[in-house]
């Protein structure tokens, strides 16, 4: 054995360690396979319309729990479509076996795990009433939590799938090369842009994932082909871009993707003094918002939620947060004075007056 190679192993194991010392104080991973003794069909799922997290943090937590009770029947289904672009990595790259969603046949499972979402949350897949028995999740609650026999909330981790790679950590269950690229591409793609804020239990997961991913498959997954909708998404989004001293706001029209707002946010946080991004698109019947900030002295889910207060659903994390409002009729005019009213709110929260505006890139004569 090379010391390189020798000192990769080190590293790992301490990687190991600190994700188990991190951990002490939560809901052990041994607890929630205690309460699963027994259990015969486990269902695994996230929210509606999952990106690469909830994907891979679900994909993993389901080949864990197959290898730990191998006698159960352990299932992975999604609610609502799993969008192209950077979903498309997992698509084509990861051998997802989902079985169709049905809220009539949730009744068949001994156990739900809820992963990336929580029962309360907007895009909780999970009708009224059907209560999972675990949920793992990094985002912040909204009031009381759900009383569930297990509850690993964690809003200091900044990605739902380093937890997951915590729980193999603890347990000393090997991930395997091609699993590894899957969490690892979902903890990236989440803390992707300006606005990524890895915790100490991400760059842990990052770091040990790193040495043992499968590099022609992580390869692939990042650097996946785009369809045209993106670039020409992009386009929209410059055009549309309106600066208010260190806020930027921009809109797009129908998108494919719900990723795509998320994207471009992180996208256009980068541009030089920003320290806040509004992006809204239409999608399905309602005005999704992404919104991201460098700006440490307020959290960009507080923002959210009062940015669409009386109008619809939002929250997130301190440096990135979303909502969405459902559209009564859809049309043009309906959109125009919602993308009116939150511009007025947004400008309005930052102390910014709405005569300060001016076109990221001028409209040519």
């Amino acid at each position: 054995m090379t010391a390189f190679v020798e000192s990769c192993v080190v590293t790992a194991a301490d990687s190991a360690a600190a994700a188990v010392r991190k951990s002490r104080g939560r809901p052990a991973i041994r607890k929630l396979l205690r309460l699963l003794a027994g259990k015969k069909q486990i269902l695994v799922t996230t929210h509606l319309h999952p990106d690469p997290d909830a994907l891979a943090s679900s994909v993993a937590m389901m080949a864990l729990l197959s290898q730990k009770f191998p006698d159960a029947t352990v299932s992975m289904s999604v609610k609502g479509k799993i969008g192209g672009g950077l979903n498309d990595a997992f698509v084509r790259y990861t051998d997802l076996k989902l079985v169709p969603w049905d809220d009539d046949n949730l009744a068949h499972y001994d156990a739900i795990i809820l992963l990336d979402t929580q029962p309360a949350f907007a895009y909780s897949p999970l009708p009224e009433g059907t209560l999972p028995l675990a949920v793992i999740d990094h985002h912040r609650g909204r009031g009381r939590r759900a009383k569930v026999p297990f509850s690993d909330i964690r809003p200091e981790v900044g990605a739902a799938a380093s937890i997951v790679f915590s729980y193999f950590m603890e347990l000393e269950v090997a991930i395997r090369p091609d699993l590894a690229a899957t969490l690892l591409y979902g903890i990236e793609s989440d803390l992707a842009g300006a606005a990524g804020s890895p915790g100490e239990l991400d760059n842990i997961a990052l770091s040990s994932l790193t040495l043992i991913a499968d590099p022609r498959k992580i390869y692939r997954m990042r650097y996946v082909d785009l369809p045209r909708s993106y670039y020409i998404a992009y386009a929209h989004a410059l055009n549309n871009a309106v600066v208010y001293d260190n806020v930027l706001i921009s809109h797009l029209e129908m998108i494919e993707s719900l990723e795509m707002p998320a994207v471009l946010a992180d996208f256009l946080l980068r541009l030089d003094k920003m320290d806040w991004t509004m992006v809204s698109a239409i999608h399905d019947s309602k005005l999704i918002i992404s919104l991201r900030t460098s700006d440490s002295k307020i959290s960009a889910g507080d923002i959210a939620r009062r940015l669409v207060r009386g109008l619809g659903e939002g929250g997130g994390h301190r440096a990135k947060a979303g909502a969405y409002i459902t559209l009564q009729t859809n049309s043009p005019a309906e959109i125009e004075k919602l993308r009116a009213k939150l511009r007025k709110r947004f400008l309005r929260l930052q102390h910014i007056s709405s005569s300060r505006g001016q076109r990221l890139i001028a409209k040519e004569n």
